[in-house]
């Protein structure tokens, strides 16, 4: 009787601990989908955006999705153009793109890359013209290499124009 009350109580006691250990466990990851039909997206729209960021959250480990159109790593934002469509890709122009002091920052397929942390990038599925800004300190070269690693192209902070993005695959951004 006291082994069949005693494995009862270890029983309740465990069933109790995870219950109160699920009870505190990390919040349910926000439903950005819901954000951006709220937003005015349609459903097609919300779906497509929300891909978009799985694909950069898949190619770049380590970021947060923190709404529907942006994500943040440690040394880059990532912001999502909500209405963006492959077939309907839109311009924006050098002027358009915002970029602050001490930033890198460029446009591919409705995406800004806004880099401001001194170390190396893979950039996974870049392809297209879009314009960039490099507001870095005066002087400072953000490199870009092959997929082989060879460098091709340099740009030297305080410098902006557009620039085709698709053989680039590495970025040191300073």
């Amino acid at each position: 009787m006291i082994r069949k009350l005693a494995v009862t109580l270890v029983a309740t006691t465990t069933l109790l601990t995870g219950s109160a250990m699920a009870a505190h466990a990390a919040p349910a990851k926000p439903d950005f989908r819901a954000q951006a039909i709220a937003s005015g997206l349609t459903a097609a729209q919300a779906t497509s955006l929300q891909q978009r960021v799985d694909g950069v959250l898949a190619a770049i480990p380590g970021g947060r999705q923190v709404s529907a159109t942006q994500v943040n790593y440690d040394g880059l934002t990532v912001t999502f153009d909500p209405t963006y469509s492959a077939s309907k890709p839109g311009d924006v122009t050098v002027q358009e793109l915002l970029c602050s002091q001490g930033w890198l920052c460029m446009i591919v397929r409705g995406i800004v890359f806004s880099f401001y942390k001194c170390q190396y990038w893979s950039l996974s599925d870049w392809w297209g013209v879009g314009p960039y800004k490099n507001y870095q300190t005066r002087g400072t070269v953000a490199r870009f290499y092959d997929k082989n690693w060879v460098q091709i192209w340099t740009t030297t902070a305080v410098e902006e124009g557009e620039k085709d993005w698709t053989p680039f695959w590495f970025l040191k951004v300073c």
